[in-house]
């Protein structure tokens, strides 16, 4: 992928408005001040495709960027405490509505969490969400150079304890000052487009399958295919 071909499409500000994929989708989840619209502009080589609203929590729009044969979507950042309840209720009706919206071709959500301090209330019900709702994520750990090496391995010994699963998800320090982590992310989003592509030609061909044999009792068990095997999807929690 070039990345630096990436290019603004559109902006949504009500679920309504969204129309289903027409291509791999890879967003992009985080609270207000966590560093998205930076990481964003990073891996892409831009300075300000991504643009940081001047008020935290103030966008409450879905970003949407075309990236050779896949689009990147920035979702609103949630969680900024001097907002009214209506928009609150806007972040959490938009970003929900996305994620749960069937339509989507999502191929990878990648949740940005500050590395300097424990995931938040609403860091911790995003997670927990997509690992319930068996979407496939990543963890980015921004602002990375911010914490020396002691701070560092202190901080990942602590998201052991405070992230569900933590040691199962795949996790990206990252770091928009020294570049750190930006290689790392770049090549997973080509992994997951490429994966996610070859999983829905494998979904295809097991659709034409079971369509040829309706008429055996038996098919109506016939084994599904299953995106487990993406690799960035962590292990189903016990039910």
């Amino acid at each position: 992928m070039n990345f630096s071909n990436a290019q603004f499409v559109t902006s949504f500000g009500k679920l309504s408005q969204l129309p289903p994929s027409d291509r791999p989708e890879i967003c992009f989840s985080g609270r207000s001040n966590v560093g998205k619209s930076t990481l964003i502009n990073k891996i892409l080589n831009r300075k300000s495709l991504a643009r940081v609203s001047s008020v935290p929590g103030k966008t409450v729009t879905i970003n949407f960027f075309s990236l050779d044969g896949i689009y990147l979507a920035d979702l609103p950042g949630y969680g900024y405490a001097k907002v009214s309840k209506g928009e609150k209720r806007a972040w959490s009706g938009l970003i929900g509505g996305y994620l749960a919206d069937e339509r989507r071709q999502l191929a990878l959500v990648i949740q940005l969490v500050d590395m300097r301090h424990a995931p938040s209330k609403d860091d911790l019900q995003m997670i927990n969400y997509l690992i319930d709702s068996e979407l496939p994520f990543i963890i980015v750990l921004t602002k990375a150079d911010k914490l020396n090496k002691s701070e560092r391995a202190s901080r990942m010994q602590a998201f052991t304890e405070e992230i569900p699963c933590f040691e199962d998800i795949v996790t990206v320090p990252f770091s928009a000052v020294t570049g750190e982590g930006v290689e790392e992310v770049r090549a997973i989003i080509e992994d997951a487009s490429a994966e996610f592509e070859a999983y829905e030609d494998e979904d295809e061909e097991a659709e034409d399958e079971f369509a040829e044999d309706i008429t055996d009792e038996s098919a109506d068990n016939a084994p599904r295919p299953c995106v487990d095997d993406s690799g960035f999807l962590i292990p189903r929690r016990d039910k």
